[in-house]
């Protein structure tokens, strides 16, 4: 089973209609998107935090109910759901989120379930570590359950809402220390140390603790460094309609291909082989490239893989 905790929110992206711009809401959000490409590929999923009482809280919901994932670790707050405005530009989209004291955020310690599936894994990412009081309750979570149960996790960082940068990269570090498996793009690296190489900082991260870095490079793929050392994958050629929700396609595809091949554990992936590594990227890509051929943060079903 995978359990991925964190946020739930809504995504308005923009659609032209009778020559004018408007906002259609998508369910969203960084680990939300992971559970629902998990859920797709058949990987038993649960989803762990906050929806709203309101109307897009009950839409979070039944997306994740049509998908196959289950709602047993969800609590419901009467605060607003977060929003994010999705907008276009050269470099790929801006998120403006409207996210001041919003439902995904009032996640608090004795919200927590006191135990867990012994062969649960755990998925963290995104804002949700970064925005209080989730972020304390999701760490807690996170030092706890570390070594005892596989834990993946993808910082997908969102500038705008870190105040200060030094001080979330010394989170960072710490998250490092217990994840198992950490995904991370190209542009995040940029963002956090610019100017250098992501097999540089690849090789620095797995130093501080993950068996396995992976590093997504957009229409060019992307790279991985295992204990049988450093694999790469280019990206397959697809119509790109949206890129919206790839990067989390991407990593519920990496962590649905764990699944299927009982790579369930910390032992597990520090006995990854080669020939498994360039295997699992090739799936998670081909997840992340069909995710991209339309609107919106919608991966695929398995059935269209086959």
């Amino acid at each position: 089973m995978l359990i991925v905790a964190g946020e739930a929110l809504i995504d308005m992206t923009p659609l032209t209609y009778q020559g004018r711009t408007v906002y259609a809401p998508h369910p969203g959000g960084s680990p939300y998107n992971v559970a629902i490409g998990a859920g797709r590929l058949g990987t038993p999923t649960q989803f762990l935090g906050c929806f709203s009482q309101d109307a897009f809280g009950q839409l979070l919901r039944q997306h994740l109910a049509a998908s196959g994932v289950g709602l047993a670790y969800v609590q419901e707050r009467p605060q607003l759901t977060t929003l994010a405005l999705v907008s276009p530009s050269a470099s790929g989209e801006f998120f403006s989120f409207y996210c001041e004291n919003t439902a995904d955020r009032m996640l608090y310690p004795q919200d927590l379930p006191p135990t867990l599936p012994p062969e649960a894994a755990l998925h963290f990412g995104s804002y949700s570590l970064v925005l209080e009081p989730a972020a304390s309750t999701l760490e807690l979570l996170m030092r706890r359950e570390a070594r005892r149960r596989l834990i993946s996790l993808d910082p997908n960082v969102r500038p705008f809402l870190i105040p200060d940068k030094e001080a979330y990269l010394e989170r960072l570090l710490g998250w490092l220390e217990l994840a198992d498996l950490v995904k991370v793009s190209q542009a995040d690296l940029a963002w956090l140390y610019p100017g250098e190489s992501p097999e540089e900082i690849a090789l620095e991260w797995q130093k501080q603790g993950p068996a396995l870095v992976v590093v997504t490079l957009g229409g060019q793929g992307a790279l991985a460094l295992g204990p049988a050392g450093l694999a790469r994958v280019a990206a397959p050629a697809v119509a790109v309609v949206d890129t919206v929700g790839a990067g989390d396609a991407f990593m519920s595809g990496a962590l649905s291909w764990l699944w299927r091949a009982g790579l369930w554990s910390r032992p597990a992936l520090e006995q990854l082989s080669a020939e498994s590594l360039e295997a699992l990227l090739h799936f998670a890509a081909r997840v992340a490239a069909l995710t991209c051929t339309r609107p919106g943060a919608d991966p695929p079903w398995q059935a269209e893989l086959a």
